[in-house]
Order: structure tokens, then sequence, then C-alpha cells
């Protein structure tokens, strides 16, 4: 019988592209989603079984991993983070998974860092404290954050937001991540207690960026730089919780200060091939905008 895997979190950007990178493999894939009807698109790729993963239901997290040689984990954007990761990592260990593969983020290994980095050192932390192989992947920001966030405005207004100044960010494209998850997942020797950051070809500003959605839309699409303030005031009249809107905040300042416009060559030494570049990402998502 073939090893199976399992993707934590197979809903997200990050979860779905690597399952469907699995999948194009021919691997056997368990895609654990919190709810089986948004994971319903899943089902349709081949190799694919859904599994519910509820955190509150540890018994749920046993099944989950059950059988399961190599595990994807991915936790959500939640205040209590951490303590998932460290339920999926105590799961995994409990279940004897060979090799586990931990979606961390860019930065993480930075002190004193930014909240939404603390959160993820802490998690890696764990992970090293247990007896499991493992292997930990620090992307920078999605290029599909523009699809999920920006297309909106690029589409009625021809223009996206962003409180990020000239500051340029080496933004990845998920579909990679997705792909170095898989190769990891499948081939895990040689890569046993190693952090890849994962960037994309070249660090952009604003405008930059949006001189390729110019481009590819074949319309002048603007990229315009919102203060601070203004961007705390629009969370907050959204009912964001301060705890999100800071660290999101955070998140903003440090690609604005340049802080996330170093490159890597992780993504190539991984799939032997150059990561897609930020144009090849708007062709691709074109109708989105």
């Amino acid at each position: 019988m073939s090893s199976i895997i399992l993707v934590t979190g197979a809903t997200g950007t990050v979860g779905s592209a690597t399952v469907a990178a699995l999948s194009s493999q021919g691997a056997k894939v368990r895609a654990g989603v919190h709810s089986l009807i948004k994971g319903e698109n899943l089902k349709r790729l081949p190799g694919v079984e859904l599994v519910e993963i509820d955190f509150a239901r540890p018994a749920s997290l046993a099944v989950a991993f059950t059988g399961v040689s190599t595990a994807l984990l991915i936790t959500p954007f939640t205040q209590d983070q951490v303590a998932m990761a460290q339920q999926l990592i105590d799961a995994a260990q409990a279940a004897g998974v060979r090799h586990v593969v931990r979606l961390s983020a860019s930065g993480a290994e930075a002190e004193p860092g930014i909240q939404l980095g603390q959160w993820h050192r802490q998690a890696e932390e764990y992970i090293k404290t247990k007896e499991l192989a493992y292997t930990l992947l620090r992307p920078t920001s999605f290029m599909q954050n523009f699809v999920h966030q920006q297309a909106g405005s690029i589409k009625e207004q021809n223009a996206f937001y962003l409180p990020m100044g000239n500051g340029r960010v080496s933004y990845i494209d998920a579909r990679n991540i997705g792909e170095v998850a898989a190769e990891i997942l499948l081939r895990p020797e040689g890569h046993d207690g190693k952090a890849y950051t994962l960037t994309g070809p070249q660090a952009l500003s604003g405008s930059e960026v949006a001189r390729i959605f110019s481009q590819v839309t074949g319309r002048t699409i603007a990229y315009q730089d919102v203060p601070e303030e203004a961007v705390r005031t629009a969370m907050q009249q959204q009912g964001l919780p301060d705890w999100m809107t800071e660290s999101l905040l955070e998140l903003h300042a440090i690609s604005r200060a340049g802080y996330a416009s170093g490159l890597t060559s992780d993504v190539q030494a991984v799939l032997g091939r150059e990561p897609y570049t930020f144009q090849q990402f708007a062709e691709t998502y074109k109708d989105c905008f």
C-alpha cells in the first residue's frame, strides 16, 4: 500500500497548491480541512481524500495522522496558532510520522522580530524539541495575496492600495511553495533539519508591480501608498481584532523599511528550476484583474 501524505490547512493558499502538486505526481494525499464542504474541490483531484481536523477535538487529529508517512503542517492565522502548531506536532510524533514539513515565514529566525515571526519561531523551536525529522519552509509574501486582497480595487478602480512606501518585496508564487513542499514530502532524504527561505526571483516595489499589471491587463494600473493610520482605521472599521490589525501593520512596516527584499536560491536548489516571476503570475491570473 502506498504511503499517505497529510496536508493540514489544505484549503488555504499554500495547502491547496501543495495538494495539487502532490496529486500531479501520483501521490496519495489526505487533505486536512476545517470544513468538508469547503474542501469539496480538492476531492476532484486524483488520489486526494478529505479528513476533518478540529483542534477542539484531539481525536480528529489522531484520525488525520493515522497511517501518514510525511506531513505538511500549516496552522491558521489566529491568535492561538502556536498552541495549534504544538497540537499538530504532538499528533505527528504520536502517530510515528517519518518527516514533517512546517510552513513558517521569512524572518522567523530574527530576534526579537515582529509578532508573526515570534509565533512562527515558537512553533519552529517546539519541533526541535521532538524526536521528529523536520524541514522548515520560510516563504516571503505570496503573489496570490494580490488575488485575494487587491483584485477588487484593481478591477474596479485600476489601482491597489498598500502602506508600503517604496519598499521592495521578493514576492513568491504560492505554486512554487507547494511544489517545494511536495518535493520534500515525497523525497525527504537530505532535507532533515534544514530551513529554506523561499523567495521569488526579484524584489519589486509597488510601482513596479503596478507596471507589470498594466502591461498584462492592457490598462493603466496605479499603486497608491496609504498612510499606516488610514489602514489601521480601515481595518478597525472592518471589525478586525486588534491583534490581527497590529500584526498586519507590523508586516507592512517591515516591507516598507526594505527588510522583505532579500533574495535566495532555495527554490531553485530544491526544484532544480527558477521560481515563477511576477510577470508569469500576473499572466496566469490575468482574469482575476
